[in-house]
């Protein structure tokens, strides 16, 4: 039975009262800590929110829930946050001497109410140049005082603009510090911008927007807007082309428009340069702009670089080099490791891949030892943090993230290094190369100066990038850069089950299982449903790992997952672990469907580069300020702070997608594969996935999913001019 005058916990609480003092407000997210007197309430209530502006003798309304908080005690937390203008005398002379308005401070303030009273905002506005009568204001005042309140004006006329069409508090102060006095002009001509320009808002929020507005379903701007979403979203999955005619099918079902309307869309958009027409496999084919010059750009650095001469070092004797190898750093290397050695030192561009166990870190190593006696300046990069790491504590040289490699410069908003600005390099050596996305490559290769040589090194059978294209595989394909392939497993790597079944599962054959009750680094638990799968992984992360082999199951035990979503999906397993490993642990912060807490493990999911972190970088949370509403993480002894509008770019890693752990290694690793995975079983998704493991594998899961991933190849899955374009800018 409901308890009278009581609300349900999930309708929202207006709240009004005049701001007594800002305790809190970020300039950049809007997050603010109020004081408000509030009718009814004997002590000043704490109002924490979101607004772009706010200053003290303000009125305010705001709408949300009570709370109690352990540390701060009862607080309204509001969803959004409304201010007009107080109506007092008292407020009034609080609001005009807190800066708010330019030219205005606490004296004058008091001089103002005391000569107009609460008359003194219509005078402002309408007769200014009554100021003039008051002492010590001139017209350079009156002018400052008027812009002042002009901008006042425009922050709340902006703000009520925004939230009368549905946009929260903490994406209205985004757009408005990105428009700024023009944000609703800019709105209401094309609401689609938003989606290019404001993060955190994508094509949907922006349609929904529109029809607000006013915008037809079939208006041309939005069909136009369309094409740029649907060919992102056919991006994601990694082509870096659409054929023109499931372009117009896709966009006529995703817009529910007629085709007619999307091909007269696409000409349009075709005709301004924001797609670009070519043909692909012998099918007209569309681009966005963006993806057609990276992979224009990746073949013309190709091209570039093979055809500026030989390597920057001096003829070596490869006899000699293996020779010296022996002599001073007791490294023997196999015939084919001799053979890809040779090749290396002759080559300007050069691809070297391979699975685990066959020795391309010590043959990487034996090519850097060599050329370093000739004082050869070597620069080496990787996709992702822990794969720098992994490269630097492998070869014992300096490596970086290639974000890093390449300098983001904040003020330009890019990269420092470049086709004008190349890096001081005669050797780039890049590890991990089979997730470099088309983009990145562009960048990366750009970079290179003319003279220098590239080494690439990657796993082709692994998982291509995330991003789109298949840089490394096309590059294989085209037969334009030589290309070495190690496939010896050498004895010690041939004792680990982790390499055997990596291999076996690569050749399309089931893992092998140890003998029951034989210590081993890989084990293969058969279960039935999901359920079983779910209950088995959360014991074995929680409590059978850290008993058995002593990995502490937040830093050193990692779920790979499949799929996202679904009982086995990353978010339904982070829950349940984040419960079982730090539940208890306090104080906690929620926004965006998460809740954390000090302890807890986190994913970067896009590249921030004024934080100079990146998507799939992992941290840990170690701090957690509820009343600011912001958490600090720590990346590899980094601390980094995120406000809470900025909270939508983590999420929680205790499970994380096999996509996303690419160009990383884990002590431990825990597969759950079902047949409600069906889409995504395929082998290299598996064998991604098992090659992340540096000491221990665990695959839970239903033999015929198991099955059905070792079965399934996927052959063309991604659409991309790669290798055509490397074949047509060969130098002849």
């Amino acid at each position: 039975m409901a308890v009278p005058g009581k609300k349900r916990a999930e309708e929202p609480e207006r709240l009004a009262g005049q701001v007594e003092r800002v305790v809190f407000h970020n300039q950049d997210s809007g997050f603010s800590v109020l004081r408000v007197k509030v009718r009814g309430e004997r002590e000043p209530v704490a109002v924490v929110g979101a607004t772009a502006q706010i200053a003290a003798g303000e009125e305010v309304e705001a709408v949300g829930h009570w709370r109690v908080d352990a540390n701060y005690g009862r607080q309204f937390r509001a969803d959004r946050i409304v201010s007009v203008p107080p109506t007092t005398e008292a407020g009034i002379e609080r609001y005009l001497g807190s800066g708010m308005v330019r030219g205005i401070g606490p004296h004058f303030a008091k001089v103002l109410v005391e000569t107009f009273g609460t008359g003194i905002f219509e005078v402002i506005e309408n007769s200014p140049e009554r100021l003039l009568s008051l002492r010590g204001i001139g017209p350079k005042r009156v002018e400052r005082i008027v812009a002042g309140w002009e901008e006042q004006k425009k922050v709340r006329e902006i703000m009520l603009f925004l939230h009368s069409h549905g946009i929260g508090t903490s994406r209205s102060v985004r757009i408005y510090r990105t428009y700024g006095a023009e944000a609703i002009a800019l709105i209401s001509e094309n609401p689609y911008r938003l989606a290019g320009d404001i993060s955190g808002i994508g094509f949907k929020t922006a349609d929904e927007l529109a029809a607000r507005l006013g915008i037809d379903k079939s208006s041309p701007v939005r069909a136009r807007a369309g094409i740029s979403w649907v060919l992102a979203k056919l991006a994601e999955g990694g082509s870096c082309a659409t054929p023109k005619a499931h372009l117009v099918r896709e966009a006529s079902s995703m817009l529910e428009v007629s085709e007619q309307l999307v091909v007269e869309a696409v000409e349009a958009e075709i005709l301004e340069g924001a797609v670009i027409p070519a043909e692909l496999q012998g099918e007209e084919c569309v681009y966005l702009a963006s993806l057609y010059r990276a992979e224009a750009g990746v073949a013309s650095s190709i091209a570039r670089l093979m055809a500026a001469g030989r390597p920057p070092w001096r003829e070596i004797d490869s006899r000699a080099a293996l020779a010296w190898l022996v002599s001073e750093h007791r490294v023997e290397l196999s015939k084919s490791q001799a053979g890809a050695l040779s090749t290396a030192l002759g080559s300007k561009v050069l691809v070297i891949t391979g699975g685990p166990g066959v020795g391309k870190t010590t043959l990487v190593n034996s090519i850097l030892s060599v050329l370093e006696q000739r004082r050869i300046r070597i620069a080496q990069c990787a996709p992702t943090g822990r794969a720098a790491r992994r490269m630097q504590e492998a070869t014992g040289r300096t490596a970086k993230t290639i974000h890093r490699l390449l300098e983001f410069d904040p003020a330009s908003f890019d990269f420092k290094h470049g086709r004008d600005n190349p890096l001081p390099c005669d050797l780039l050596v890049a590890d991990e190369a089979s997730m470099i996305d088309v983009t990145l490559a562009n960048r990366l290769l750009a970079a290179v100066p003319d003279h220098a040589a590239v080494i690439l090194v990657g796993d082709v059978d692994q998982l291509p990038s995330v991003g789109p294209g298949r840089v490394l595989a096309d590059l294989i394909d085209s037969g334009v850069v030589p290309t070495v392939r190690l496939t010896e497993v050498f004895r010690q790597a041939r004792e680990s089950f982790i390499v055997t079944n990596a291999h076996l599962i690569n050749a399309g054959s089931m893992p092998k299982v140890p003998a029951r009750d034989t210590e081993s680094d890989f084990y293969l638990l058969a279960a039935s449903t999901p359920e079983e799968i779910q209950q088995r992984l959360v014991r074995m992360v929680t409590e059978r790992i850290p008993g058995h082999f002593g990995f502490d199951p937040v830093s050193e035990v990692q779920v790979l997952t499949p799929m996202n979503r679904g009982g086995l999906g990353a978010r339904a397993l982070n829950v349940l672990l984040q419960e079982r490993l730090n539940g208890s642990a306090a104080p906690k912060l929620s926004r965006y469907g998460n809740s954390y807490a000090p302890g807890d493990k986190v994913i970067q999911l896009v590249n921030n580069y004024q934080r100079d972190v990146f998507n799939g970088d992992l941290g840990i949370v170690v701090g957690v300020d509820e009343e600011a509403g912001s958490i600090k993480v720590d990346f590899d002894s980094r601390t980094v702070d995120y406000d809470a509008a900025d909270l939508d770019e983590l999420t929680l890693a205790y499970a994380i997608s096999i996509h996303k752990s690419q160009g990383s290694e884990y002590p431990a690793v825990v597969i759950p594969l079902a047949m409600q995975h069906y889409a995504m079983l395929e082998r290299r998704l598996l064998y991604t996935a098992v090659t992340r493991a540096k000491r221990l594998v665990v695959l839970i899961g239903e033999t015929r999913a198991v099955a059905m991933a070792v079965k399934n190849v996927l052959v063309q899955d991604r659409l991309t001019g790669l290798r055509e374009r490397l074949l047509s800018a060969r130098p002849s």
